[in-house]
């Protein structure tokens, strides 16, 4: 058995089962007992065995204890080594703690630098933040600080030019009494420096800065008052008081003519309706075969054509059977018909002649006429028919006549061809272009007149409209006469003057209210500009904030012949529209008022708007109206003119007067019920009382008692206008008709802009025109809708309110009718019929379904996007990618996959020429985004389609160059630049003569280059050769519709001249006159001058100035129509006149000198013109100094004069002296020392000195060797006085004749 001794020898290692460490084994003492102690105790425990022997129950007993012992030891060993490993764990254990300990220290430390660099970081970007926010302060306060001072200079400048007008007129009348006889102090007699200012008459041309004795640099509109120049007979612009630019006969001030006009008679076609080709057909029921024929095969194609080109087009026709039913409704689409076809054979039937009589006999001017006429052998014309004929012919002798014996078929055919054109050429004027109907080319005619600006007519023409609309509306009965002057007081304070703030609740007559008073601001302030706009429903177009100050802008750039450098991004266009305004109202001789009806439906019109908050430059006024519940609270600080509601005198003026425009009229108990009722401010607003009486008398389906007693139980506008639609829904005759009216007015309340005539009749095909204009006309009659740019339209945000609540149960049924509104727009789509409707409507309707996958489908179609980018619709664009979720890169990547998958289809030369304006498109659109290293490849890929499918030398070439072109100016390589602008300069200069707009639109981009890279005077050059052109094609063409702007003036003011005698009178007469000569109509333009000379001579006088005025303007006339005696007598009386009233060194006498002395010249009486030259030398130099180059260019007419008297010694210092003075003042390489040199050489050539001779000639080749090549000219200096300086050789051709 052993010892324990012998288990584990001394120093060995006990390995721990466990896994724990192993122990190194220690001697453990064990006790030796002797034996028989130990089997005494073993016997005395163990029990007596009863048979056994000693010896078997001892070893038995040791045994026992041996296995004992050696258990013992075992169990001292096992827990001996267990407390080692225990304590060697608690050693472990002890290391671990101090570890832990030290290791949360650490952490504790870095946590503790972890917040402190966190402090000192969230301490920095404050501090950053702060600075940031110091700085953009600091440069909105120096910007702020900048526009009041110079706010505060030009209204001392305005001050100085009122004290020196009040000078000149006391100096005026000390004159006057000096010519009466009259002992006056003298001021001759005086060393004061202001003594020696020159007097200047109101309406004449003033051509120096008066502003000068400030101190410091002329405004920007003074600069521009120096730069005009003496172009013609006399002008009217004058820096004291200006009379517009109708005051004087010159047909060089064509530009601010039309500019003025525009204002008045914006750039829309004036022969469509509401942007609606309506062709009214009148027939019979032997020609309704042709009829039939017509609208089922040949309509389709002048819808196509017309919608191409963005417009509607409409087939109005009344059956026969059914035509009595509609007199109403027959007479106001008359009225509103483009064109008018009548269709006839043998005879007529009294709704026909009642129809001619309407359309031909009683406004024969009104539309043009396509007369078919069948006739067939043995077949005569009645009696009724051929007077009916013969009156129609003797009332529009241009009438289109069809005369036709074949088949119904071939007789449709020719209506169509005889209608496509009057509708190309005389509705829409294409001037016979052929127009592709399929190729949307709305943008391709009309972007020459406005640069790379694009913009949206249909915008304009709603615009238009809107205003139109409100004018027409009478307003007399609203007493609003009192808030118009309180109007005029406001606006004439004295400046600066923050915004005026017109307010009232809903339908109060705000809108009424600014139309009726832009309207007469407009004929009482011609020199005024006005901008407006009309902001309609919430989420429609006329509520974008971009597209309406983008809209100003363009108003703004257009009135100034300049809409180059504008920004389409849409928070720069936001940014920058208060620079322009300050810049442009510089320049403007008047006043600029911004009118910005219901800004508060604008989204966030606040943020958007912060430029009201800022001070105004001197000339602009500002007027908003707004909800009185929803204006923001900033503007309340604002001067206020308040809506208050109508009195009782009011109510009853707009009662009565839609009563008797029915012929009816209340009892008095009747009109004591109103009166009672209509005593709150819920019943007494505008559009409520006007509401009521309609519905009043409205008597199609309930009684007059009936109606007033519905009406009165309405408390508010929105209760009334739900009793007017239930009124509108009883008053229809089936289910049928009542389900289409709610579907109808459903369908316009969930588009974005409404709904088309011509989309309402697809959507509902068993709908007639007859009774969709019968509903319309009720609807309109009530409020409730209006016919606006084409698209029906609520009239007032109330009205779509109640339709919202009734019909679409307060919009939760809206997505119904937007989905069916998408269907049909989606057919549309499919069919590849991509008109500005589609591209307005669809990809709205698909954002307010929140489907961005279909919006971004939608988009994708190239043409849905530039139909939007080429209407101007930058920024909705760009919302629209943004909902999607698409930055500017994966946008253009995008269009680039789509346009690769577009060109594989693309074989024919249609085709490719849709692509190359799509790739063109596409370019414009990534340049506008900022991103020109993109926008270089599609333009490229544009041009090299152009190219290849069309001619290298194609006008859309150049227009691809252009566009090129610009996108290296945006990346700043001028050098490129100029190089493709060239290149497309000498195409348009070969396709269209160097006289188109074209070629001038090169002109004008090639001068903003020069004037980038610091080129100056090439880039002065080249723009007023532009401008030259520009003017001339507005006097040869009419550009911009000039002359239909004209006549319609004219016609407006012929109203004002009936009446008394009076000064304004014969003002107006003057104006017509002038118009009248813009017009070319010299007959007309001689009477109405001759009237107003003999007005002005019964009420001023014989020797009032503006009786010269008038006499200059015949003598003018005379001249032009080569009438020279009489012209001559009429100059001298004027001049006699004016030397009478005016002082002799006035500008106004240097004219009537000038143009006396031309007539003596051009007569051959140069004795008589000497003096007269001499004279206006004289004047010349006391008003602008004898180095001004109006001098210099006096100077050299003398000189003309006596040279062709052979008088060389006078001429000869008078040509030196004006060389001398045009190189000091223009430099030594302009074009008029060109023109002085070679006229001295001549002079020395004629004197036989030969070589001087040869010398000057030679250097006046190099200086015009030195002008640009390209399309320059000899324009005059900004300093020019007139560009009127006679050669030797008589008068110079033209630069470049058309080609």
């Amino acid at each position: 058995m052993g010892t324990a001794s012998s288990l584990v020898s001394p120093g060995e290692v006990i390995e721990d089962g466990y896994g724990g460490e192993g122990g190194e084994a220690c001697e453990i003492p064990v006790e030796v007992k002797p034996k028989a102690r130990l089997l005494r105790s073993s016997f005395r425990r163990a029990p007596r065995v009863i048979g056994a022997s000693f010896k078997s129950t001892g070893s038995v007993d040791l045994e026992y204890a041996a296995e004992y012992e050696r258990l013992r030891k075992e169990y001292e060993i096992f827990r001996v080594s267990k407390n080692n490993e225990i304590s060697s764990m608690q050693k472990k254990e002890a290391k671990l703690d101090e570890e832990n300990k030290r290791l949360r220290a650490e952490l504790q430390a870095l946590q503790k630098t972890y917040q402190k660099i966190l402090r000192e970081k969230e301490s920095a970007l404050e501090a950053k933040y702060q600075a940031m926010e110091r700085a953009a302060t600091f440069e909105h306060d120096r910007d702020k600080v900048k526009r009041q001072f110079k706010i505060f200079r030009e209204t001392k400048e305005k001050e100085i030019q009122d004290l020196l007008r009040a000078k000149r007129d006391l100096e005026a009348k000390l004159q006057q009494l000096q010519a009466q006889g009259i002992q006056v102090y003298d001021l001759n007699d005086s060393d004061s420096d202001d003594n020696q200012t020159t007097v200047t008459a109101a309406g004449t041309q003033c051509e120096y800065w008066s502003g000068g004795v400030l101190g410091s640099e002329p405004s920007m509109g003074s600069m521009m008052q120096l730069q005009q120049t003496f172009r013609g007979p006399e002008f009217a612009h004058s820096l004291i008081d200006v009379e517009g630019p109708f005051a004087n006969v010159s047909r060089d001030d064509w530009d601010a003519a039309v500019a003025s006009l525009l204002q008045v008679s914006p750039h829309v076609p004036q022969a469509l309706w509401s942007n609606t080709v309506r062709c009214y057909l009148i027939f019979t029921q032997e020609t309704k075969d042709e009829l039939d024929i017509f609208i089922k095969k040949h309509s389709p194609s002048l819808r196509r054509l017309c919608e191409g080109l963005g417009h509607f087009y409409l087939n109005v026709c009344f059956p026969e059977d059914n035509a009595a039913s509609y007199t109403v409704e027959r007479k106001q689409e008359i009225e509103r018909s483009s064109v008018c076809v009548l269709l006839l054979k043998s005879t007529v039937t009294s709704s026909v002649v009642e129809d001619c009589e309407e359309a031909f006999v009683k406004n024969p001017d009104g539309h043009p006429l396509v007369l078919y006429l069948r006739t067939e052998d043995g077949h005569s014309l009645t009696g009724p028919t051929r007077q009916l004929l013969e009156r129609v012919n003797a009332a529009d002798k241009a009438a289109k006549v069809v005369d036709h014996s074949g088949s119904a078929e071939d007789g449709a055919a020719l209506i169509y061809a005889q209608l496509e054109k009057v509708i190309k050429q005389e509705l829409l004027g294409l001037e016979g272009a052929d127009v592709d109907s399929k190729d949307s080319g709305i943008e391709e005619g009309r972007e020459e007149d406005s640069g790379d600006v694009l913009w949206d007519l249909h915008d304009e023409q709603e615009q238009i409209e809107s205003y139109q609309q409100a004018c027409s509306s009478t307003t007399s009965q609203l007493g609003f006469q009192k808030y118009i002057d309180r109007l005029n007081d406001m606006i004439a304070a004295p400046p600066p003057t923050p915004p005026l703030l017109v307010s009232g609740g809903p339908g109060s007559g705000k809108s009424l209210l600014l139309s009726k008073w832009i309207e007469q601001q407009q004929k009482q302030s011609p020199n005024t500009l006005f901008l407006y706009h009309f902001v309609g429903r919430p989420l429609s177009t006329s509520a974008e904030p971009v597209l309406i100050i983008k809209r100003l802008t363009v108003k703004l750039l257009q009135h100034f012949w300049s809409i180059s450098g504008l920004s389409m991004e849409p928070s720069k266009i936001l940014e920058e529209f208060p620079r322009w305004l300050e810049r442009l109202s510089a320049r403007h001789q008047g006043n600029i008022i911004i009118i910005i009806d219901s800004i508060d439906q604008i989204q966030q019109a606040e943020r958007h708007m912060k430029w009201l908050i800022d001070p105004l430059p001197v000339n602009v006024r500002v007027v908003v109206s707004v909800n009185v519940e929803t204006c923001p609270q900033a503007w309340r600080l604002w001067p206020t003119l308040h809506l208050d509601p109508l009195g009782p005198r009011e109510v009853r003026s707009v009662v009565n007067a839609e009563c008797q425009s029915m012929e009816l009229k209340l009892t008095k108990d009747q009109e004591k019920k109103l009166e009672r009722h209509c005593r709150s401010a819920s019943t007494c607003n505008a559009l409520y009382v006007t509401l009521l009486a309609r519905m009043i008398i409205s008597t199609s389906c309930w009684s007059l008692e009936k109606s007033l007693e519905q009406c009165l139980q309405c408390q508010d506008t929105m209760s009334l206008y739900l009793l007017a639609l239930k009124m509108t829904l009883t008053s229809l005759k089936t289910d049928r008709e009542r389900h289409i009216m709610r579907e109808i007015l459903c369908l316009v309340c969930a588009s974005h802009n409404g709904v088309s005539e011509s989309e309402v009749q697809d959507l509902f095909p068993e709908l007639e025109l007859p009774a969709l204009s019968s509903l319309l006309h009720r609807l309109n009659r009530l409020c409730i809708v209006t016919l606006r740019c084409g698209l029906v339209r609520f009239q007032h945000l109330q009205a779509w309110e109640a339709v919202r609540l009734e019909f679409l149960g307060g919009g939760s049924s809206s997505p119904a009718y937007r989905e069916k509104l998408v269907h049909y727009f989606s057919q549309q789509l499919s069919q590849d019929r991509v008109t500005w409707r589609v591209a307005d409507e669809l990809p709205w309707l698909f954002q307010q379904q929140e489907d961005r996958t279909k919006l971004q489908l939608s988009l994708l179609n190239l043409f849905v996007s530039q139909n939007l980018y080429k209407r101007g619709h930058f920024s909705e664009l760009l919302a629209y990618w943004h909902y999607v979720g698409k930055d500017k890169s994966s946008m253009a990547a995008e269009y680039f996959e789509s346009l690769k998958h577009y060109e594989k289809s693309c074989e024919s030369e249609d085709s490719m020429t849709k692509l190359a304006n799509l790739y063109e498109t596409l370019g414009r659109f990534l340049k506008d985004l900022g991103l020109p290293s993109q926008a270089v490849a599609p333009l490229q890929r544009s041009l090299e389609i152009r190219e290849t499918a069309l001619d290298p030398d194609h006008p859309s070439v150049a227009r691809s160059l252009h566009q090129l072109a610009a996108v290296y100016v945006q990346w700043k390589k001028f050098g490129n630049a100029e190089q493709l602008y060239k290149q497309a300069l000498e195409i348009s200069e070969n396709a269209y003569g160097a006289e188109h707009a074209s070629v001038a639109r090169e002109l004008e981009s090639l001068a903003m280059l020069y004037q980038k890279q610091n080129k100056y005077e090439q880039a002065e050059k080249l723009r007023k050769t532009s401008v030259k052109i520009r003017q001339k094609t507005a006097r040869q063409k009419g550009h911009m519709y000039g002359f239909t702007l004209l006549r319609r003036r004219a016609l407006q003011l012929e109203e004002l001249t009936v009446g008394k005698d009076s000064a304004d009178c014969a003002k107006t007469l003057n104006e017509l006159g002038v118009l009248y000569y813009l017009q070319n109509n010299l007959d007309a333009a001689k009477i109405f001058l001759t009237r107003s000379l003999e007005m002005r001579q019964r009420v001023l006088g014989p020797d009032h100035p503006d009786c010269a005025q008038s006499l200059n303007n015949l003598a003018a006339l005379h001249t032009e129509r080569r009438e020279y005696e009489t012209a001559e007598d009429m100059y001298e009386r004027a001049l006699d006149i004016r030397k009478k009233a005016l002082s002799p060194d006035h500008p106004s006498l240097a004219y009537t000198l000038k143009h006396l002395a031309m007539l003596y010249k051009r007569r051959g009486k140069l004795e008589k013109a000497v003096p007269l030259y001499e004279l206006s030398l004289e004047i010349r130099e006391k008003s602008f100094g004898p180095k001004h180059p109006s001098v210099a260019t006096a100077l050299v007419n003398l000189a003309v004069i006596y040279c062709q008297l052979k008088n060389h010694s006078d001429a000869l210092p008078l040509y030196e002296r004006a060389l001398k003075v045009y190189e000091d003042s223009l430099g030594r390489s302009h074009p008029r020392v060109g023109e002085t040199l070679k006229n001295l050489a001549v002079l020395s050539y004629e004197e036989g000195d030969f070589e001087k001779a040869a010398e000057l000639y030679k250097r006046a080749m190099e200086i015009k060797e030195a002008e640009p090549s390209l399309v320059c000219g000899n324009a005059p200096s900004r300093h020019s006085s007139s560009g009127d300086t006679f050669s030797l050789r008589g008068p110079a051709p033209p630069p470049h004749a058309p080609r």
